[in-house]
């Protein structure tokens, strides 16, 4: 293994520079209040957990873990995501209170790449958990929430696609038979391989009729029509329960008003989280290949840590969010107070005065400074307190 240099960081790490910092800032902020405008309460969760149970009931890939031991010999994980640490948290501390909780957070969550290719290992998620609410209540506010908070953010144009994996598994399961045919299919939907779909489905010993259901699934793109079209690939009644509780989530975002015109169905929607049982979405925007915040029903992951309950929630990509957004904020207006050792106390003192009124001040001793012009090119005003024993170039 060849030596690293000083200045390299970990695979999939990133630095983070004072002007995209002050842009994440202003992001983040400006969707946290709009968060707590809905009633959700902000929370905090350790970035190391357990392997046993946070790491395994992640969904998250094992390969993708970043692991580690303790003293005592077990094995701790950086945290994947963060609704399984929510979960664990609700399931054994909180879900005794009144429920539905509504809990949201701003975090930094790890996933390991075996190669980069652009793809970090560290991101920041900002999102939202309704935990303890069955309904489909729920999962409109959720997608409300979203696009309110998508909104607070700056962002325009955006979709949300909506898609129910419950009727994915059970359209798939009715006509395939088994689990590992399933698998199998699904794998090309998540990859958005529609052309292997093709191939793939045309491989299948089924009948004529079979194939071509399979075939028409992948048109089930659109608004409303899209569950009517829908009902008519199925037999035996299979997945009209999902088709149902698409129904009511369209009725339930139609009395939001304008949230409705942002969304979109897509059964063929899928996910790589495995606990999602129910309504799942994700949302895409202008310039950006991926998508920016992503969601759904987990009915069946509280049950991992005791507690038997539906949930619900999203996660918002920061780093995507702010490349749809395609600015980065310029620096905030900064004064400078360049001062000799004789002026010290004077400019100390006219630059706590000036902080008191809400600017921001920065103090230099002026025989630290090299090159004056270069040094005071950034600030939007400077003020020079130099006497007799002042640089030349400041006199």
């Amino acid at each position: 293994m060849s030596r690293l240099f000083m200045f390299e960081k970990p695979l999939g790490m990133r630095d983070t520079l004072p002007g995209l910092y002050e842009t994440k800032h202003k992001i983040r902020h400006a969707i946290g209040d709009e968060m707590k405008k809905w009633g959700y309460q902000f929370i905090e969760t350790p970035t190391l957990e357990y392997y046993e149970t946070v790491g395994v009931a992640s969904a998250i890939l094992d390969q993708q873990l970043f692991k580690l031991l303790d003293q005592q010999g077990h094995t701790l994980v950086l945290r994947p995501d963060m609704t399984s640490p929510i979960a664990r948290v609700a399931a054994s501390k909180m879900l005794k209170e009144i429920t539905p909780l509504r809990l949201a957070y701003s975090a930094n969550v790890y996933r390991a790449q075996q190669r980069e290719g652009g793809r970090p290992a560290e991101f920041e998620q900002i999102g939202v958990e309704c935990i303890g609410d069955h309904t489909i209540s729920a999962d409109g506010e959720g997608i409300a929430v979203l696009v309110s908070s998508l909104e607070a953010s700056g962002l325009e144009n955006f979709q949300l696609s909506v898609g129910h994996i419950g009727f994915v598994k059970e359209f798939f399961k009715d006509i395939l038979g088994t689990e590992d045919r399933v698998q199998a299919l699904t794998t090309f939907l998540y990859e958005k391989n529609y052309v292997g779909y093709r191939e793939h489905v045309k491989q299948l010993p089924l009948s004529s009729i079979d194939k071509q259901r399979l075939l028409d699934f992948l048109n089930l793109r659109g608004g409303e029509e899209v569950i009517e079209a829908a009902n008519s690939l199925l037999e035996n009644g299979k997945g009209r329960n999902a088709l149902d509780n698409m129904k009511q989530l369209w009725e339930t975002l139609a009395d939001y008003g304008q949230v409705g015109a942002r969304v979109k169905f897509d059964l063929t929607l899928v996910s790589h989280m495995s606990y999602y049982t129910g309504i799942l979405f994700e949302v895409y925007a202008d310039q950006v290949g991926f998508p920016i915040a992503s969601g759904g029903r987990y009915d069946h992951l509280l049950s991992k840590f005791g507690k038997d309950t539906g949930a619900t929630g999203f996660a918002i990509r920061l780093d995507r969010l702010v490349e749809a957004l395609g600015k980065i904020e310029a620096r905030e207006p900064v004064q400078c107070i360049l001062f000799s050792a004789e002026r010290r106390k004077e400019a100390y003192a006219l630059a706590s005065e000036k902080r008191k009124s809400g600017l921001k001040v920065v103090l230099q001793d002026i025989n630290g400074v090299e090159n004056l012009d270069a040094s005071t090119e950034l600030y939007e005003e400077v003020t020079m307190l130099v006497g007799k024993a002042g640089k030349e170039t400041a006199q």
